[in-house]
């Protein structure tokens, strides 16, 4: 499927603080991550029905997040998002999600610095080990300390 095809869902500028980045002021105050999130699912059945029991329920993948990242501890954005990414595939049922996290005023002299990735539930290489699994939805695990670069 390419990433342009089918309906999807729009949640954009979702602010939530948290505890991020690798330097030591960083691992002690809660810094404004902006979330922009994109996720493919077919809305037929809800359009069809009217019904909320039948729709990827926004406010429920908000509540979520909000919880999920305000309790992280990351290092890194690339992490943050690749684990709301699968959080979005294994809980909310998304065929696809393009997951966008911004950190106001990380960088001198740039307004934002933003990390998008997009993921999906097909098969990777792999496929016949994680058959019917999504390709990131695991189990988060506790953060490393990145390597510095030099």
């Amino acid at each position: 499927m390419r990433e342009t095809e089918g309906d999807r869902i729009d949640i954009v500028g979702l602010a939530v603080p948290t505890i991020i980045g690798i330097f030591d002021w960083e691992r002690k105050v809660r810094q404004k991550v902006l979330l922009d999130l994109t996720l493919w699912t077919d809305v037929r059945r809800a359009a069809r029905t009217d019904r909320i029991e039948d729709a990827l329920d926004y406010k429920e993948v908000s509540k979520r997040l909000q919880g999920f990242v305000g309790a992280s501890r990351f290092f890194l954005l690339e992490r943050l998002a690749e684990e709301v990414a699968a959080i979005l595939l294994g809980e909310f049922g998304a065929r696809q999600v393009r997951v966008r996290v911004e950190k106001p005023g990380a960088l001198r002299g740039a307004r934002t610095v933003a990390v998008t990735i997009t993921r999906h539930t097909e098969p990777d290489p792999g496929w016949r080990r994680n058959r019917g699994k999504s390709t990131t939805a695991r189990a988060p695990r506790a953060p490393r300390a990145p390597r510095r670069r030099s």
